[in-house]
């Protein structure tokens, strides 16, 4: 019935959005036992990775997309599990490990919420944590909405458990961990956009700095 449903839910997504892959080489092979960390920017995000990489999967997903009742039925198939956030206990954490370790393909969305803007935020401490405690795999994509709704999905090569395990003698290796995860994934985001013939989004800080940045170089220009 799962696989049923995915691949209707697949065929769906292809035709509605028109998915489109780049690298699509890059596909997992593997049929479970990894980590997909991904950008997020709407809450169609799992299905649309539902209908491009194949497998059974596991998701965290906060409890209010349990209520509307269509959210609900999609995200149910494609093997989402509450989350209440705020509750302060590990047992979102403990939910990915033991399905990463039942051979399921977890998605992850390592910045913790959705961006409204399509910029990538910093990514958590959680995707480190599940990933070295499952010492799994990670296999960062990154997912763009054109102005239609079409989607473009980006797929990177994946990350080896060695590379992202944490060091308990090295209190920095969980930012290290974290930063290559974040390094992958705005390294795919520029792929994406860059075959669109598009800027890739900025963080309105950034943005600043860098017309202030402008700005100053063309007095100095002028003068």
């Amino acid at each position: 019935m799962y696989l049923f449903w995915r691949k209707l839910l697949s065929i769906v997504f292809y035709i509605k959005y028109k998915i489109k892959v780049l690298n699509p080489e890059k596909i997992p092979k593997m049929k479970g036992g990894f980590i997909i960390a991904s950008n997020h920017q709407s809450n169609l995000d799992p299905p649309m990775v539902a209908a491009v990489v194949k497998g059974k999967f596991s998701f965290m997903a906060k409890e209010e997309l349990f209520r509307n009742w269509f959210v609900r039925f999609v995200i149910t198939k494609c093997g989402a599990f509450p989350v209440s956030r705020g509750a302060g206990d590990d047992a979102p954490i403990r939910k990915s490990v033991e399905a990463v370790q039942k051979n399921r393909i977890l998605v992850i969305f390592p910045e913790g919420t959705r961006s409204k803007t399509g910029v990538i935020g910093r990514v958590k401490s959680g995707v480190v944590l599940i990933a070295s405690e499952a010492n799994a795999p990670v296999v960062p994509v990154c997912i763009r909405y054109d102005e239609k709704k079409h989607v473009t999905m980006n797929i990177g090569d994946v990350i080896p458990p060695e590379i992202i395990k944490i060091d308990p003698d090295d209190r920095h290796s969980m930012r290290k961990s974290a930063k290559v995860i974040s390094e992958a994934l705005l390294g795919l985001q520029k792929e994406l956009y860059d075959a669109a013939g598009l800027e890739v989004p900025k963080a309105e800080k950034a943005e600043k700095a860098e017309k202030t940045e402008i700005k100053n170089e063309s007095s100095g220009d002028a003068e």
